[in-house]
């Protein structure tokens, strides 16, 4: 990876000189191991606890790897980076209530997260008051970086203190359509959502384009995410005629009610966006599950040449948690973060300026990179400018990668 690849942190891991541990508890800022006297504080949010967390540790966990390299590399001469995460628990409320406490903290210069779309919804405004960068690893919801008439054609960038490492869900509904109707052959779908900002989103773009290519809904319903109990839109499932189902929504529900769809006697695939894309899902919806799928940002990590160090070090490091879906994606929303910070004491004779939040959100929409994912930069509305997307299968207990590429057209 250009100028920052890990070997030299393999071989000092390797060699017992470098120790990596995971970072600490809610709020708790890690990384003592530093490189200079200034101290610079990456601020994270996600779900820490509850049914998310699988996903928001594994973000947590690679967003400190990142710091923690900088530091043993000495990336930024005269900057420590520590990691401050807090624990949105996945909701709206405890995201604005973190990313006020995270805007109070003067020595927090950028924030990687949250997961959830609907807690970014929240933060957005606060961040931006306050000049403080925003990198979201997961978030995919259109409406975030391209304002709430994004799909009029009507574009505009609400927030310029946001961005994106993860693709957006006008690429990856459209994605999951192609790939059902052109290769899977699925002409009947039934849709369903969580009501959410993710879920309702990412089945909106689903619909749009499955439909322009020829494919029947033949049923949609809702559901809420905190019951359960799903019998009664089985039930509609089961005598709607569908051949698949698409569900906007994560995997707590998306899970049971895979089980639920297969228990009733009906034999067709859950199809998901990149929240059931999580080895939870296939624990929740059991054994049945096989031949589900779902649809997730980037290339299957662990098949990238650029992520191999990452992948290494991070089982060197201890984690006890996998980094998970956007591990790759936190580690490299962190990394702009410190390579604006370069930027920003390059530009002021090595010292961090006094306006440096202001100084590190501008340097942040420069930032171009060979990363962990692959190519990382912005563009013009803060989104990713890599647009690849993964199809992946349930077999046996283990999600199987079965197409990369990105949206036809």
């Amino acid at each position: 990876m250009r100028q920052r690849s890990l070997i030299a942190v393999t071989a000092a891991l390797a060699a017992g000189a470098l120790t990596l541990t995971a970072c600490g508890s809610r709020g708790e800022k890690t990384n003592d191991a530093g490189s200079g006297d200034t101290t610079v504080v990456i601020g994270v949010d996600a779900p820490l606890t509850g049914d998310l967390s699988a996903l928001g540790l594994g973000i947590k966990n690679s967003a400190d790897l990142a710091a923690k390299t900088a530091n043993e590399k000495k990336y930024v001469k005269g900057v420590t980076f520590k990691i401050q995460a807090l624990d949105d628990q996945a909701q709206a409320s405890s995201g604005q209530q973190n990313a006020t406490k995270l805007v109070a903290d003067k020595d927090v210069l950028g924030v990687v997260g949250p997961l959830n779309s609907s807690v970014s919804e929240s933060m957005q405004k606060v961040f931006d008051d306050a000049k403080l960068a925003q990198i979201s690893p997961a978030n995919t919801s259109p409406s975030l970086s391209q304002g709430p008439k994004w799909a009029t054609g009507e574009k505009v960038r609400t927030y310029k203190s946001y961005f994106r490492t993860a693709t957006t869900d006008a690429i990856q509904g459209p994605f999951a359509a192609q790939y059902l109707f052109n290769k899977a052959g699925k002409k009947k779908v039934f849709l369903i959502d969580d009501k959410k900002t993710y879920g309702a989103g990412l089945a909106g773009t689903f619909k749009g384009e499955f439909t322009k290519l020829g494919g029947q809904v033949v049923g949609e319903g809702h559901i809420d995410p905190e019951s359960k109990d799903f019998s009664a839109i089985v039930t509609e499932v089961k005598s709607s005629g569908a051949d698949v189902v698409y569900y906007g929504g994560e995997y707590p529900a998306a899970g049971p009610l895979s089980k639920q769809i297969k228990a009733s006697g009906t034999k067709i695939p859950l199809v998901g966006g990149d929240g059931i894309y999580d080895k939870k899902y296939v624990e929740l919806a059991g054994a049945e599950s096989a031949g589900d799928l779902a649809t997730s940002v980037g290339a299957p990590v662990e098949s990238l040449p650029s992520a191999k160090d990452f992948v290494a070090n991070y089982t060197k490091a201890g984690y006890k948690e996998p980094f998970a879906a956007y591990g790759g994606y936190s580690y490299d929303s962190a990394w702009a973060i410190i390579e604006a910070v370069k930027a920003a004491v390059d530009a002021n004779n090595g010292k961090l300026p006094a306006d440096a939040r202001a100084k590190v959100l501008a340097a942040v929409q420069g930032v171009s990179f060979d990363g962990v994912t692959g190519k990382v930069s912005f563009d013009e509305f803060g989104d990713a400018t890599n647009k690849q997307l993964t199809v992946y299968k349930v077999e046996g207990t283990e999600w199987k990668s079965v197409e990369s590429g990105t949206l036809a057209g």
